[in-house]
């Protein structure tokens, strides 16, 4: 007889759950761990899309005063 024959239902069972339970255990240490890649991933984005706003914001800033300065050569003296 093997040692599955010998064990009773209940412990069977009881295996079952336990080895559920340890990959249940895996999936949410692994899920973790995605998440906190997850939020890195998502900090750097903010913080590029950031510095990206502000150099538009620059860009649009030195193109509006070049068509403020272009207009006031064109105005007659």
């Amino acid at each position: 007889m093997t040692d599955k024959e010998t064990q009773n239902p209940a412990d069977l069972d009881l295996h079952k759950l336990e080895i559920r339970v340890e990959e249940l255990i895996r999936a949410c240490s692994y899920l973790k761990d995605e998440n906190k890649s997850l939020r890195a991933t998502q900090d750097n984005l903010v913080a590029e899309r950031a510095a990206l706003i502000e150099k538009t914001e620059l860009a649009r800033a030195r193109v509006e005063a070049m068509i403020t300065r272009l207009k006031s050569m064109e105005t007659p003296q």
